[in-house]
Order: C-alpha cells, then sequence, then structure tokens
C-alpha cells in the first residue's frame, strides 16, 4: 500500500540537505505523483526531485490569458528537455465572476478553479510548488490547496526559497536563480474587471523590459509591471539599479510598447503588492476615523 503525503506535516529543519533527504523519501513513499507545473523554479525543483527519488513523475501545465506566452513556452521546453510528459490545460479563468469583477477572492476563485480542472485529469496525486517561505507570506489561494487537499511537498520538507536555489545549484537544476512570474492577474489594482488584451499588453511589456535588463547584463531580475489606482502603469523592481542611464532605458523600453504614463521604483517586496496596499490603506483609513474622534471629543469636551 502506497503511503501519501501527510497533510499539515512539515519538517523543522534548517539543514538543506536533511530537508532534501526528507523530501526525497516522502516522495518514494508517495509513489507517481502529479505535479501543478508552472515552469518555475519551485515546481521545476519538485519534478526533479521527484526524478531524483526514481518515481514517476506527471505533469499538468495550465495556459490561459493569465500567463505569459514566454512562461508556457519555457514550461513545455524544460518538460521536453527532462523527458518528462505533460498535460496541458487551456483554461480561461476570467469566465469567473469573482475574477471579472477583480474581486480581492479572485485569487482564491481562480486557484480553485485552475487546481479542480488539474485534478479531473490527473492519474496521480496531486502536489504543488508552494514553499516553506510561501507561509511567511499572503498567499490567499493557499485555502483552495488546503480546501482540495493539493499537497505540498517542498512546505512540508521545510524548503524554503533560498534553499530550493541552492539544492538546485547542487543537484544540476537549470536557471536556479529563476525569478518568479506570478500569475498576470496580480499586476491589476482590485477592483479593476481584466480582460485579455489588457493582460497580453502586460506581458508584452514585461517581454520587453526582461530582453532590455537581460541586454544590460541584469540577468534573472526580479520586476512586475502594474497597473496603479490612478492609471499610471508602474514598473516595479525588486533590486535597487544605480544606473540612471539604465532607468532611463527602461522608460523608454515602455514607451515604445506603447504605455504613455510610466512610473519607475524600486519595491521592498513584489509579491502581494496589492494586498499589502490595501491593509495599509485600511490601516491609515482607521488612524484618520480616531483622530477625527479625538477632534470631535476634544470639541465636546
Amino acid at each position: 500500500m502506497k503511503i501519501s503525503l501527510k497533510r499539515g506535516v512539515s519538517m523543522p529543519v534548517h539543514d538543506e540537505a536533511a530537508a532534501l533527504d526528507f523530501l526525497i523519501g516522502r516522495l518514494r513513499e508517495t509513489g507517481p505523483v502529479t505535479v501543478a507545473f508552472s515552469g518555475g523554479i519551485d515546481s521545476r525543483f519538485l519534478a526533479h526531485a521527484g526524478l531524483l527519488a526514481g518515481v514517476s513523475v506527471e505533469l499538468v501545465h495550465v495556459r490561459g490569458p493569465h500567463v505569459a506566452p514566454e512562461e508556457s513556452e519555457y514550461a513545455l521546453g524544460w518538460a521536453a528537455s527532462m523527458g518528462l510528459s505533460v498535460k496541458s490545460l487551456l483554461l480561461d479563468p476570467l469566465i469567473l465572476p469573482e475574477v471579472a469583477a477583480g474581486s480581492k477572492e479572485r485569487c482564491y476563485e481562480c486557484k480553485r478553479f485552475l487546481f479542480e480542472q488539474i485534478l479531473s485529469v490527473a492519474t496521480s496525486p496531486v502536489c504543488d510548488g508552494s514553499n516553506a517561505s510561501d507561509a511567511q507570506q499572503f498567499r490567499p489561494g493557499r485555502r483552495a490547496l488546503l480546501e482540495l487537499c493539493i499537497r505540498s511537498p517542498l512546505a512540508e520538507a521545510g524548503l524554503t526559497k533560498d534553499m530550493i536555489r541552492s539544492l538546485a545549484r547542487k543537484t544540476g537544476l537549470a536557471r536556479p536563480e529563476q525569478q518568479a512570474r506570478a500569475c498576470l492577474l496580480t499586476r491589476l489594482p482590485y477592483g479593476l474587471p481584466p480582460d485579455a488584451r489588457l493582460l497580453a499588453r502586460l506581458a508584452a511589456g514585461e517581454r520587453a523590459v526582461e530582453e532590455a535588463l537581460q541586454a544590460a547584463g541584469h540577468e534573472e531580475f526580479p520586476f512586475r509591471l502594474r497597473l496603479g489606482d490612478s492609471g499610471c502603469h508602474e514598473l516595479h523592481l525588486g533590486r535597487e539599479i544605480h544606473s540612471s542611464r539604465m532607468l532611463c532605458k527602461l522608460e523608454e523600453v515602455l514607451l515604445a510598447e506603447g504605455f504613455s504614463r510610466i512610473s519607475v521604483r524600486c519595491v521592498s517586496q513584489l509579491s502581494g503588492y496589492f494586498d499589502r496596499m490595501d491593509a495599509k490603506q485600511k490601516t491609515q483609513s482607521v488612524l484618520a476615523e480616531g483622530r477625527a474622534g479625538m477632534l470631535e471629543s476634544a470639541q465636546d469636551d
């Protein structure tokens, strides 16, 4: 009888070698697995670990307007180079009411929809690439994974993003410094209804930015191209670029792509940007209400 991954069990260690041993051992216990495969470093490392464990690995990759075409192209190319079979699903989360409205529940609804479809075609227990670092960040879609009993072996092994990159280098996985390119819907503020043309335009802008960065020697540079609340497009950089010439070049590249209003700036964290902005606005609103209340009390006195 095959033993499945134990839900919620994690490996509270900081030794990456021990964590990798734990992961490989758990994968061997599980047997064949189906990996929800984006082509990012986490899902690639999970598939890679499955091969190291000697188990059968099936990949399911989702394509759609929320995924940049280059991401799908790389994912399918990498899988082919590893000799792994891939089931490619063409899905459109824009048909979901919460997503179409730009609701704060869009990530949850989208994640649940996508994984329900993955489960419907999977031939083995479904796993995703969530890692231990994700537990420290706001991940609205995590609730959907828990509800659907999707396993997260990297998180269960206690592997953080840094540990995954380090082990990827040591075990020969290509592009260990690969930067995350999250769902294109995360580029839009809440309340803004998305459409396929807008998402495609943002994807094209990011492709142009990445090409400019690579040409200047900035490989695997973290960034996002977002649409701000004011309608101005904002290029958020995950690391500082001290060359004013390079910053001007990035603006020029986006202007050439048809983006008329551009703001380029460095942000401390790229993931969950609009969630943090929303929390900040709520905090400021509460403080403002508190100050107004104190003024009213003072006037009454």
